[in-house]
């Protein structure tokens, strides 16, 4: 969701990028490409390609999931998604929350939705008010019960082993920079088959998604699928 602190996080992004170019020869790509996979649905030639970025505390993100979602389901092997996490740095806690998503992908892939999907709808708890005289050790504490209860009681030590091994902390700074390498500053926001989408920083609704698969896919009657590009350029 962009707001007035939006320009904060354009600079943080065009930062991290300069970075990028000035590290040059010395950067060293992660060890596995960034983000997680719904429902298992690999990339590939045969399928439309869908990337979201997402904050798992940004209540536009929130709003856009269910369309997308119920989109996926109407597809089905049709169209692929991977969701990358960009913690904007104006939403208390994202990047907790979004260490929390990377301890439980590595635990449990299929919880790594429901999860999500949780902080969507709860995210009210973590942000603002409720957490403002919270220590961070505090809001850990409070995001490790909460997502224990979640994928299962028996992953909570597990998960708080996680909050201690440096590698979420890592896994959590690469989907910010890849996010930044992407040219993306809000949530949600929105590429298919490689193209981004205008009017990022909004949620799309089911109508919308139908409106933008359907030509690619060639099930609208009358239209051909070289017509729906225009959406894109």
């Amino acid at each position: 969701m962009v707001s007035g602190n939006g320009i904060l996080t354009v600079l943080v992004l065009l930062a991290l990028q300069l970075q990028v170019l000035l590290v040059g020869g010395d950067y060293i790509p992660p060890v596995k490409f960034d983000g997680f996979v719904y429902q298992n649905r690999h990339f590939n030639y045969d399928t439309i390609q869908i990337e979201a970025f997402y904050d798992p505390l940004c209540p536009d993100s929130a709003d856009s999931w269910p369309p997308l979602k119920k989109a996926l389901h109407h597809y089905s092997h049709r169209v692929s998604l991977v969701v990358h996490l960009l913690p904007l740095p104006y939403h208390d806690n994202a990047f907790v929350a979004s260490r929390a998503l990377h301890i439980v992908n590595g635990l449990n892939r299929s919880a790594t939705f429901p999860l999500l999907e949780s902080f969507f709808k709860y995210q009210a708890a973590f942000f603002g008010a409720p957490t403002r005289n919270l220590s961070r050790a505090s809001i850990v504490d409070d995001i490790v019960k909460f997502s224990s209860a979640v994928v299962g009681n028996s992953y909570h030590n597990s998960i708080k082993k996680g909050f201690n091994d440096t590698n979420s902390d890592l896994l959590t700074r690469v989907s910010f920079k890849y996010a930044a390498s992407r040219g993306v500053s809000g949530t949600p926001f929105f590429y298919v088959n490689g193209f981004v989408l205008p009017d990022t920083g909004s949620a799309l609704n089911y109508s919308n998604w139908r409106d933008i698969i359907d030509p690619l896919i060639g099930t609208k009657k009358g239209r051909k699928t070289e017509e729906s590009l225009h959406y894109f350029l």
